[in-house]
């Protein structure tokens, strides 16, 4: 391949990501769509030469997740996600698995395509929640641990497939050897990610930057080449377990930044392969009327899936909607799923084509429906009280009073937690709202008046009669979050302190009718300036109160 095609490719590719940005699309798609182009054009035989090119984007996707997938916290994601995302996954590859039968497929290929439909992108969905800065509220959490019991189980699933060789059946036999390398793979993981690699990379490479990039990157190809050859598994496995081996490490977060762009290098040559395939493939077009009825099925099945398991376990329906929203797509695993399946000949590549189709359809249509959640539900939010518990747990709390002149602090994590502890200690009326699970049980624990909520829901807000409050004190620091807030209350009548990350949001705050705003770093250098000036160069001093100070922080 000459260089002015190599540019060719790369510039046509780069227009569509633009264009995708500025319809507020995943620039996969774009890159989707630009295979699509060349592969129309006739250039789709010059981007196959990047095929080998294109399988190291995913073993790098994979390394990614595997090395951002610290299994210390996987306990942390608890009942609701766990009972969510296998759920979910059993009903949805169900009756996937129903309706690819009566469009024909053979059994395999249907649970292929059932699996594959069952997944969602974690991908798209931390990136839509984190524009929208909503990563930390109820709905965001649940969504991120929901997906994380879905990526394990996709992992799982790829590492059964890969360990089966090509045109071979599962008999037990095979069955049994696959089990086999598997455990002796995942021993030797743990060995490397406990006993040497701490150990090698404090020594040997933790001192230079560019060492540790070259280092980890070395390690991620050369283990997946070892996992694919000897141990007979795929390359993406080997990525994700050379991943999992360094996650371990304090400088796993500098090892994920650094090769972040890499792995997007590499996607981008994926993706446009996918898309040139479609136009390949003969029979794509022959089945875009199935990919509308699938991708009708996951955007409907996701959501009211979820929604009713949700309202099932106690939550709120806006809580629920909203997760619904969220995971209504199929994932870029589900593509490495089908691949993997045409690899080892199991499927076709007009299925490829058909699961591609409805990666394209139900991540564009999800993305707006992501974006525009909120006003969905506020449109829809009086037709789905069936889906609600009478007493949605996320509002039961247990008050002994009457809620009027009292306190309403919302966040009761790291600033919030000081502040209660005050307020208890006084004896005065308050009512927290925290989205942390965890957190809410501890204060129900201490007979504490706590709703599990986001302060924006408008019945959590009703609730705590937050508008009836004397005092509001919010330490969440999210912006948009606290700006809501401010327009639900009446500055002129109550009290609002609110947390800020900086400056410009502070004044902007203060616009908007926060009474007192604290910012962290200005308070910072306030109370060491007055602590100076108490001091009055008696230097010594800052030992005595550093003491107390590192007791109540080994305290809590």
């Amino acid at each position: 391949m000459s260089f002015t095609e190599i540019s060719v490719i790369f510039f046509t590719a780069s227009i569509f990501a633009i264009l995708a940005k500025t319809i507020k699309q995943p620039l996969l798609i774009g890159y989707i769509f630009a295979g699509l182009l060349l592969g129309a054009l006739g250039l789709s035989g010059n981007i196959h030469s990047f095929e080998s090119l294109s399988q190291l984007g995913i073993a790098l996707l994979l390394f990614l997740l595997g090395l951002e997938m610290n299994l210390s916290e996987v306990h942390l994601i608890g009942k609701v996600a766990f009972i969510t995302g296998v759920t979910q996954i059993l009903v949805t590859t169900f009756f996937g698995f129903i309706l690819s039968t009566l469009f024909g497929f053979d059994r395999l290929p249907s649970l292929y395509i059932a699996a594959a439909l069952s997944f969602s992108s974690t991908i798209i969905v931390i990136k839509l929640l984190s524009e929208k800065k909503d990563l930390n509220s109820l709905y965001g959490k649940i969504s991120i641990g929901f997906l994380l019991v879905q990526d394990l189980f996709a992992i799982l699933i790829l590492i059964f497939l890969s360990g089966l060789k090509a045109g071979t059946n599962p008999d037990f036999m095979n069955f049994a050897t696959l089990f086999l390398r598997a455990i002796v793979l995942l021993v030797l993981v743990w060995i490397l990610a406990k006993k040497i690699f701490p150990i090698f990379i404090e020594k040997y490479v933790a001192g230079s930057g560019e060492l540790l990039f070259v280092t980890s990157i070395a390690w991620a190809l050369g283990f997946a080449a070892f996992v694919a050859g000897p141990m007979g598994f795929s390359v993406e496995i080997g990525g994700f377990l050379a991943g999992l081996s360094l996650s371990t490490l304090p400088e796993h977060y500098q090892i994920a930044s650094k090769t972040k762009p890499l792995r997007d290098f590499f996607l981008i040559i994926f993706f446009l392969l996918l898309g040139s395939k479609l136009v390949i493939s003969s029979a794509s077009l022959l089945l875009m009327p199935t990919a509308l009825v699938l991708s009708f099925y996951v955007l409907v099945s996701h959501t009211v899936i979820l929604f009713v398991i949700l309202g099932f376990l106690g939550f709120r329906k806006r809580t629920s909607f909203l997760v619904g929203l969220t995971v209504a797509q199929i994932s870029e695993f589900s593509i490495i799923l089908v691949a993997i399946g045409l690899s080892l000949g199991h499927i076709t590549g007009p299925i490829v084509s058909l699961i591609t189709m409805v990666g394209i359809i139900t991540m564009t249509i999800s993305t707006y429906l992501i974006l525009g959640s909120e006003n969905l539900y506020e449109r829809f939010k009086h037709k789905l009280s069936i889906f609600e518990r009478k007493f949605p747990k996320e509002l039961s709390i247990p008050m002994h009073f009457e809620l009027e002149n009292h306190i309403v602090l919302v966040g009761c994590d790291r600033t919030g937690k000081s502040i209660l502890s005050y307020l208890v200690r006084k004896n005065l009326k308050i009512v927290v709202i925290d989205f942390n699970p965890s957190v809410y049980s501890k204060l129900c624990e201490q007979k504490i008046p706590v709703i599990l909520g986001d302060v924006n829901d408008s019945d959590v807000a009703d609730f705590a009669s937050i508008r009836e409050a004397g005092l509001v004190i919010s330490t969440i620091g999210n912006f948009n979050d606290n700006i809501r807030l401010l327009a639900e209350l009446d500055s002129q009548k109550q009290t609002v302190v609110i947390v800020a990350s900086t400056r410009s949001e502070a004044l902007r705050l203060y616009e908007r009718g926060a009474s007192y705003v604290i910012v962290p770093e200005f308070l910072a250098g306030e109370h060491l300036k007055h602590l100076l000036i108490h001091f009055k160069g008696f230097y010594a001093k800052f030992k005595k109160i550093g003491r107390r100070q590192h007791e109540k922080l080994i305290n809590g």
